[in-house]
């Protein structure tokens, strides 16, 4: 591990006190519990970002190798940024996201028996 690498941190949101480090080996950027992060890099010019707000779980996307992946938005800039679901994960608030876009669709339920 890198000396520059941090070892723990503490959620914006929750204030729970999280691993960086994540089950599997993998690193973590957001809170297991709240599924929140913290805006340290600028992915759009690369290192780190002089934002440092909280940045908010809005979706799920499923890459082709079928990974999942946290969707966050910035609560001050708008940036979009994305980070794996690691197992240990808030189950719960992911089902929720993932089922949101079928709880209200863009078209009515009605027009599926049409099909």
């Amino acid at each position: 591990m890198s000396a520059h690498l941090i070892d723990t941190f503490v959620c914006e949101r929750c204030g729970l006190t999280v691993s960086a480090g994540a089950p599997g080996g993998g690193r973590r950027d957001h809170c297991p519990t709240c599924l929140h992060s913290l805006h340290v890099l600028d992915r759009v010019q690369g290192g780190a970002s002089e934002c440092r707000s909280r940045m908010a779980p809005i979706s799920i996307a499923v890459l082709r190798t079928g990974e999942w992946m946290i969707i966050h938005r910035c609560s001050r800039c708008g940036e979009l940024t994305s980070s794996p679901v690691r197992e240990d994960d808030n189950q719960l608030i992911l089902l929720r996201m993932a089922v949101r876009p079928l709880s209200n669709p863009p078209f009515p339920l009605e027009a599926l028996g049409r099909l």
